[in-house]
C-alpha cells in the first residue's frame, strides 16, 4: 500500500476507534454516565490516539531508514567491479538505478546491469511497502485493542488524553524551534563560506555592489564588489517611504473606525480596507510600474525635476498602500480591546473625546499598535515584486527618492538565478545578505518587544 493510502487508512481506523472507545465506556456502566470518571468522548479520544500515534511513529521511523536500507541492499547485489568504485562514482551509479527504477530515461542505451539492479530495487521497495503496511496496521489495531481492553468506569481517560495532547503541543513547539535553529544554522554556515572569500568588513561597510564575477578561471571578467551598504540604504529608503504612507493613514483609519464610526459603517469599511492585504503583490507591481511611476515622472518634469522612470518613491508609495491594512486592522482590534472602564473614567473626570483618545486609549493600546507597525515594517522589508517592477535593480547609494534603487531581498533573488556555481562568491553572497537581514529584523523585534513590555507593565 502506498504511503498516502496507508496514512488515510490510519485516519479511518482512528475515527472508528473513537466511536468504539466511546461506546465501550457507555457499555461498561450500562448507560449510567455519572459513574464514569471522564466523559465518554474522552474514552473515544483515548482509543483513537492509541490507534494513531504509535502507528504514525512507527511509520515515520520506517520511512526514515527505508532509503538507506534500499541503497545498501541494492549495492550489495551489484557486481564486485561496481561495488569497488569510489563512493562518488558509486553514488552516481545508484542514482542511475533509482532513475531507471522510477521510469526516467537517463540515456538512450542503458547498461543491462543497471536495468537488472533497478528491477531488484523495485522488488525490494515492494517488499518494504508490504511489510510497512502489515506492521503499521498491526500496530494500530493492537493499540486500539489494548485501549479498548483498558477502559473501565474508574479509568482516568481525561487525564491521559490531556497529558498526550500536552506532549503533542510540546513536540510541535520543539519542532518549530528546531526548524528555526536549523534555518539560521544553514544560513550562518553558508555565510561563513562567503566571508572566507570576501572580508567581513568589506561586505558590511563597502559602498559598491557589483556581484558579477568571472565564470571560469581562465576568463577575463570582473572580480566583483560586495559592499552591502547600497542595498541596505535602498531597503531603508523604500521601507521608510512605505511606513510614512501606511502608519498615519492606517492609524487614523483605526481610530476613526473604533471611536467615531457607526457599527454599520464599520462593518462595511473594515472588510473593504482589508481587501488591500489580499491583492497579489504582482498586481501592486503593475500598478506601480504602469501608473504611479509614470505619474511621478511626468509630475516631476513639470516642476523641472529629474525623475528616473523607476524610482524608490513609486515603489515606496505603492508598498505603503499595500501595508495599510496591517496597521489599520490590527490597530483597530487593539483599540477596541481597551477596557471601556478607562474611557468611562476619563469622561467622568471631564475629559473630551479627543483628550481621552490621546491620553488614555492610545497609550493603553500602544503595545498592540507598535506590534502592528512592526508587522508592517517586516512586510515592507521583505517585499520583492513591487521593488523589481517599480524601483529597478540598480544598487545606487543615494537618499534621493526620485532615483532607482534596489533592496536586499531583490538582490537575493537575482543572485540565486543559478548562472554560477553554488560555492562562488556571487551565489554565497545571497546567504550573507540573508543573514544580515535576519540580524536587522531581529534587532527591530527586540526593540519593539522592549517598548511593548515597558508600556504593558504600566497599564496592567
Amino acid at each position: 500500500m502506498q504511503t498516502p493510502y496507508l496514512l488515510f487508512t490510519l485516519l479511518i481506523l482512528s475515527v472508528l476507534a473513537y466511536f468504539i472507545g466511546k461506546r465501550r465506556s457507555v457499555t461498561v456502566v450500562e448507560g449510567t454516565l455519572r459513574e464514569l470518571h471522564s466523559l465518554p468522548a474522552y474514552y473515544g479520544y483515548y482509543t483513537a490516539l492509541w490507534g494513531l500515534i504509535p502507528a504514525l511513529f512507527l511509520m515515520l521511523v520506517w520511512l526514515s531508514f527505508e532509503p538507506t536500507w534500499l541503497a545498501h541492499r541494492t549495492v550489495a547485489s551489484l557486481p564486485e567491479e561496481i561495488k569497488s568504485l569510489p563512493s562518488s562514482k558509486l553514488n552516481l551509479q545508484l542514482n542511475n538505478i533509482k532513475n531507471v527504477a522510477a521510469g526516467l530515461q537517463v540515456s538512450q542505451r542503458v547498461d543491462p546491469l543497471i536495468v537488472e539492479a533497478a528491477e531488484h530495487y523495485n522488488r525490494l521497495r515492494k517488499i518494504s511497502n508490504f511489510a510497512l503496511t502489515l506492521v503499521v496496521l498491526t500496530c494500530s489495531l493492537t493499540g486500539i485493542w489494548l485501549a479498548h481492553k483498558k477502559i473501565s468506569k474508574d479509568y482516568r481517560a481525561r487525564n491521559v488524553v490531556e497529558k498526550i495532547m500536552t506532549g503533542l503541543m510540546i513536540l510541535a513547539s520543539t519542532i518549530a524551534i528546531f526548524t528555526t535553529v536549523g534555518i539560521v544554522a544553514s544560513v550562518v554556515f553558508e555565510s561563513l563560506l562567503f566571508f572566507r572569500q570576501v572580508p567581513f568588513f568589506d561586505f558590511l561597510f563597502g559602498l559598491e555592489w557589483s556581484p558579477q564575477t568571472a565564470l571560469r578561471a581562465d576568463q577575463v571578467g570582473s572580480s566583483g564588489a560586495f559592499g552591502a551598504v547600497p542595498l541596505f540604504a535602498g531597503t531603508l529608503l523604500i521601507s521608510s517611504i512605505a511606513l510614512i504612507v501606511a502608519v498615519p493613514i492606517g492609524l487614523m483609519s483605526a481610530i476613526y473606525l473604533s471611536e467615531f464610526a457607526g457599527s454599520k459603517f464599520r462593518s462595511t469599511a473594515k472588510p473593504t480596507l482589508e481587501i488591500l492585504a489580499g491583492i497579489p503583490t504582482v498586481v501592486y507591481g503593475f500598478f506601480a510600474a504602469l501608473t504611479v511611476a509614470p505619474f511621478i515622472r511626468e509630475t516631476g518634469e513639470l516642476w523641472g525635476w529629474v525623475v528616473s522612470s523607476e524610482s524608490a518613491l513609486a515603489a515606496g508609495l505603492v508598498m505603503g498602500i499595500m501595508i495599510i491594512p496591517f496597521v489599520s486592522s490590527l490597530s483597530d482590534d487593539v483599540i477596541n480591546a481597551v477596557p471601556q472602564s478607562l474611557r468611562d473614567a476619563a469622561y467622568a473626570l471631564g475629559a473630551t473625546q479627543a483628550e481621552t483618545i490621546k491620553q488614555i486609549i492610545l497609550p493603553a493600546a500602544l503595545p498592540g499598535i507598535v506590534g502592528s507597525i512592526l508587522l508592517a515594517a517586516s512586510r515592507a522589508i521583505g517585499e520583492t515584486m513591487i521593488v523589481v517592477m517599480a524601483a529597478g535593480l540598480a544598487a545606487n547609494l543615494t537618499a534621493n527618492p526620485m532615483e532607482a534603487v534596489t533592496t536586499v531581498t531583490v538582490q537575493i533573488v537575482t543572485l540565486l538565478v543559478g548562472d554560477q556555481e553554488f560555492d562562488s562568491p556571487k551565489t554565497l553572497a545571497a546567504f550573507a545578505l540573508g543573514l544580515m537581514l535576519f540580524v536587522v529584523t531581529l534587532a527591530l523585534n527586540v526593540i519593539a518587544l522592549h517598548i511593548v513590555r515597558k508600556y504593558r507593565e504600566q497599564y496592567e
